[in-house]
């Protein structure tokens, strides 16, 4: 395995309501000096979750919502922030509910995603949500989401939807599918 760089300096350079942008200084192990620099959340510092909603054995919920950064409605799965204390099912659970009106009797935990390590230190916990039953809690959202479902039999005609451009999601609905059919429950 090879040594990580040795950080020679941090500093906070800018910070905002939801990132600081941090500097390093770094020395890597054949001695060549870099600065990066990296965007850290300043939020909870608990996390977030993405979860993969069956509401039947080939069909995903996605949710629409305004999307500051690209500036429009985009399609995506459920997700938000783990509360302090909150276990990631529970935290699942919760925001399955808020935004897509459903819970699930049945949540498994997938994987851990990065949206982009190069300079995010963000992460986010990806679980499969099945058995799903109506359930709304009042949420942080500033509007009502309307929620689609998804064939996981045609994930590759997802990409071409005008309103769906989110990595993490395209790839957490991969890996469910994939399990899935791995399980037998599923099949191409």
């Amino acid at each position: 395995m090879r040594q990580k760089p040795t950080v020679l300096a941090r500093a906070i350079v800018a910070t905002s309501r939801l990132f600081r942008v941090e500097e390093l200084q770094l020395r890597f192990s054949n001695g060549v000096e870099r600065t990066y620099e990296r965007l850290v959340g300043t939020g909870s510092g608990y996390g977030a979750v993405m979860i993969v909603a069956l509401i039947d054995d080939q069909h995903a919920l996605l949710v629409e919502e305004y999307c500051a950064g690209t500036d429009d409605y985009q399609l995506s799965l459920p997700k938000g922030l783990i509360e302090p204390g909150e276990d990631i099912l529970v935290a699942a659970n919760r925001e399955l509910k808020e935004e897509a009106g459903f819970g699930a009797h049945q949540l498994e935990y997938l994987t851990e995603l990065s949206l982009s390590p190069g300079y995010m230190t963000q992460k986010i916990q990806v679980v499969l949500a099945r058995d799903l039953y109506p359930k709304r809690l009042p949420g942080d959202e500033p509007e009502p989401m309307r929620v689609e479902r998804v064939n996981l039999r045609e994930l590759s005609g997802l990409v071409r939807h005008a309103q769906f451009s989110e990595g993490r999601a395209l790839a957490a609905l991969y890996l469910a599918r994939d399990l899935l059919v791995q399980r037998g429950a599923l099949v191409l």
